[in-house]
C-alpha cells in the first residue's frame, strides 16, 4: 500500500516554517512512515491467519465402506498403474472403513498402501487377499520396494496369502487367517522384509526369501530359512540356531512403540499413537483396546502437493502434527519439528525431496516425536543430510519417551540426480529406528559413482539408540557409523556399492573397502544380532572388500549372528568382522558367518 504525503496546499503546511520546525515536520513525517511501513510488515510466521486442521485427505486416499461398488475394479486400475512405476510420481492409499469384504484381490504396486480403519486388524475382515507379486520383473522380487500394508485381517482365497517383497514394504499389525508365502510366483529370488504387531495363523514360507526380520508377533510356524531370520518378541518363533539354520531369535524385544495409524471413530478420523513397551513379545491388540490414544484429525495439518516449507513449519509451530497425504513435495527450507511428541505421519509413500542442498527434515532434542511412513527423496544438489533427529550435541534423557523413526526411506538417486553425504544423523539419545531403508540407488535413473554420490548412509551419536530392522546400502564409504553408547542393532541388512570403478575408489587408508557397519573406537559399550553385509562389485569383478564389520576389541562389545556374502563371486571379503572369520570364494554364495565376536 503506497504511503501519501499530505498535499502540499494544507493548512499544516502553508507559510515558511523555521529549520527547527522543518526538523519537527521531518522527524514527525518520519515516525509516520515508518510506523506505517511496519504496519504492512510481517512480524511473526509468513502466515498470519491461524492454519486450520483437519479436513480431506485428498484425491490419492480412496475410502472404501462394504457397500461401496466396484472395489475391485478401482484396486485393479491403480495397480495397472503402479505396478512397474518404480521410479513414478504416482502415490496412492486405499483406507477400508470397519466391516466386511468379499471376494478381493488388492494387488499393491509401487508406492501403494492399504489399510484397516478400525483399532483392531479384526474390525476390517477382506475374504480375499492383498498380494504382491513380481510378474512385473519375469518372477524376479528383488525390487518389490515401497508399498505396505497394515491392520486388516484377511481370510486368503487359497488359504495362504503372497507377500513376495524386498525392501521398504512393511507388513504391519496384520491379521492372516491362514499362511503367508513371501515368495514371488516360480520362487524366484527376493530380498525382504519386515513384518510386526502381526499374526499369522498358518505357517509363514519364506522359500527364496534372503532375509527377513519379524518383531512382535505370533506366527503358527516358519518354515526355512536362506541366510538370516531374525525374531524378537515373536510367539512361535523357531528357537535360534545360527548359523544352520540361519535363526536369529531373541525371547523379546527390550523397547518398542508401534507405529501411529489413522482409524476412525464413528465417522471422525483419529490417529492413534501406541504406548511404548518394555521387553515386548506378540501382538498389541488381541486382548481388548490396545493401550494408547487418540488424537483428533483437526490436531494435524492435512498436507496436500503444492504445499510450502513454509506453510508446514508455519502449521508447526502453531502446534499442529502433520498427516502427508500421498504425493511429492519440494521444500526449500528445512522441515523443522521442534515441540515434544508431535507426529510426523504419511500415506502412500509420501515423498518429500528438498532444494537446494538444504536437509529435509530436523526433530528438536525433545521427548516423543513420531516420525512414520514417508520418503525422503535426494534432491541433485548436495545435501549434507537428509534427516537429522537431535541436533549435534544433544543430550536430554528421552528414556521414558523416546523418539521414533518408523517406515521412514531414504533414497539417493533413481528416480532422478541426488546426492548427500549423509543421510540420516541421529544424535538424540533413546532413539528408535524401527525398520528403515536407506538406500543410494544402484539402478534407475541417476545413478553413477559420483552421479549419486552418498559417502554415509546412517550415523549414531546418541546414546542408548535401538535400530529394530535396519537396512542401509550402497554408499560410497561406510554404511553406517555409531559413536554412541550402548547401541543395540536387531537385524541388519546391507549391500556395498556396486559400482564402485576398481579398488583405488574403495580403499580406505591401509584397508581395502570401508565396513558396511562401523563402532568407533571410542565406544564401550554396543550390541548387535542378526546382521549380514553382501558384495555385488559388478564394475571390477576383482575387488577385495577386507570385511563387512569394523568394531572396538572390548568386553562390552558384542555381536551374534554375523555373515557375508559375496553375490555370485563379484567381488570378495577377506574377513568377516575386523581381522576375524573365514574369507569368501568362489560364485556359490555361500556365507562366511561368526557366530560370537569377541
Amino acid at each position: 500500500m503506497p504511503v501519501h504525503a499530505p498535499p502540499t496546499g494544507s493548512a499544516a503546511f502553508r507559510g515558511a516554517p523555521s529549520p527547527s520546525r522543518r526538523r519537527g515536520l521531518a522527524a514527525t513525517l518520519a515516525a509516520t512512515l515508518a510506523a506505517t511501513l511496519l504496519a504492512f510488515v510481517p512480524s511473526g510466521p509468513a502466515h498470519a491467519d491461524p492454519i486450520e486442521g483437519g479436513g480431506d485427505l485428498g484425491p490419492n486416499v480412496i475410502v472404501f465402506d462394504p457397500s461401496t461398488p466396484n472395489i475391485q475394479g478401482r484396486l485393479d486400475e491403480v495397480f495397472k498403474q503402479q505396478e512397474s512405476a518404480q521410479f513414478g510420481s504416482g502415490r496412492y492409499q486405499f483406507l477400508f472403513k470397519p466391516g466386511t469384504y468379499n471376494g478381493l484381490n488388492a494387488q499393491l504396486g509401487f508406492y501403494t498402501s492399504v489399510s484397516g480403519l478400525g483399532l483392531s486388524p479384526d474390525d476390517v475382515s477382506i475374504n480375499g487377499d492383498v498380494t504382491v507379486d513380481a510378474g512385473w520383473f519375469n518372477g524376479n522380487a528383488t525390487q518389490n520396494f515401497w508399498r505396505s500394508a497394515e491392520n486388516l485381517s484377511l481370510n486368503p482365497v487359497n488359504g495362504t496369502n503372497r507377500w513376495a517383497v524386498s525392501q521398504a514394504a512393511p507388513f504391519r499389525r496384520m491379521h492372516v487367517k491362514g499362511g503367508l508365502n513371501l515368495a514371488p510366483d516360480g520362487y524366484g529370488w527376493a530380498s525382504g522384509g519386515y513384518i510386526a504387531d502381526s499374526k499369522i495363523d498358518g505357517s509363514v514360507g519364506p522359500y527364496s526369501q534372503q532375509q527377513w526380520y519379524t518383531r512382535d508377533s505370533q506366527v503358527g510356524g516358519w518354515q526355512n530359512a536362506v541366510w538370516n531370520m531374525t525374531f524378537s518378541g515373536v510367539e512361535g518363533a523357531p528357537a535360534q540356531s545360527f548359523p544352520d539354520p540361519p535363526y536369529t531369535t531373541l525371547e523379546t524385544t527390550p523397547i518398542s512403540r508401534e507405529k501411529p495409524f489413522l482409524h476412525l471413530d464413528g465417522d471422525a478420523y483419529k490417529v492413534f499413537v501406541p504406548e511404548k513397551r518394555t521387553n515386548a513379545r506378540g501382538v498389541t491388540w488381541d486382548s481388548g483396546a490396545p493401550a494408547g490414544s487418540s488424537i483428533d484429525l483437526d490436531q494435524f495439518y492435512v498436507v496436500k502437493p503444492g504445499a510450502t516449507a513454509q506453510t508446514i513449519n508455519a502449521a508447526l509451530d502453531q502446534g499442529l502434527n502433520l498427516l502427508f497425504t500421498p504425493g511429492v513435495y519440494h521444500v526449500d527450507e528445512t522441515i523443522e519439528v521442534n515441540r515434544a511428541d508431535t507426529v510426523v505421519l504419511g500415506l502412500g509413500l509420501a515423498t518429500i525431496i528438498p532444494d537446494n542442498g538444504v536437509t529435509a527434515m530436523k526433530v528438536a532434542d525433545v521427548d516423543g516425536v513420531k516420525l512414520a511412513g514417508f520418503l525422503i527423496d535426494a534432491g541433485p544438489v548436495n545435501s549434507e543430510t537428509l534427516l537429522e533427529v537431535g541436533p549435534e550435541g544433544s543430550s536430554a534423557d528421552h528414556s521414558a519417551n523416546p523418539t521414533t523413526v518408523q517406515d521412514v526411506f531414504i533414497r539417493i538417486g533413481g528416480a532422478g540426480p541426488g546426492k548427500a553425504t549423509t543421510s540420516m544423523v541421529v544424535n538424540s539419545d533413546d532413539t528408535i529406528i524401527d525398520h528403515t531403508w536407506v538406500w543410494r540407488a544402484d539402478h534407475g535413473d541417476g545413478v553413477g559413482w559420483e552421479t549419486n554420490r552418498a559417502d554415509f548412509g546412517v550415523r549414531v551419536n546418541g546414546d542408548d539408540v535401538l535400530a529394530t530392522g535396519l537396512f542401509v546400502e550402497h554408499f560410497n564409504k561406510y554404511d553406517v557409523e555409531w559413536y554412541g553408547e550402548r547401541g543395540r542393532t536387531i537385524f541388519f541388512q546391507n549391500e556395498k556399492a556396486y559400482d564402485a570403478p576398481n579398488q583405488a575408489a574403495i580403499q580406505n587408508g591401509d584397508t581395502k573397502g570401508y565396513a558396511a557397519y562401523r563402532v568407533d573406537d571410542s565406544v564401550e559399550q554396543h550390541e548387535g544380532w542378526g546382521m549380514g553385509s553382501y558384495c555385488y562389485y559388478n564394475v571390477d569383478p576383482t575387488i577385495q572388500q577386507h570385511n563387512g564389520f569394523q568394531a572396538p576389541v572390548k568386553p562390552g562389545v558384542k555381536f551374534h549372528h554375523l555373515l557375508v556374502v559375496s553375490l555370485g563371486g563379484q567381488g570378495q571379503y577377506e574377513r568377516v568382522i575386523n581381522d576375524t572369520g573365514e574369507p569368501t570364494s568362489g560364485t556359490s554364495t555361500v556365507p562366511s558367518v561368526v557366530v560370537q565376536f569377541p
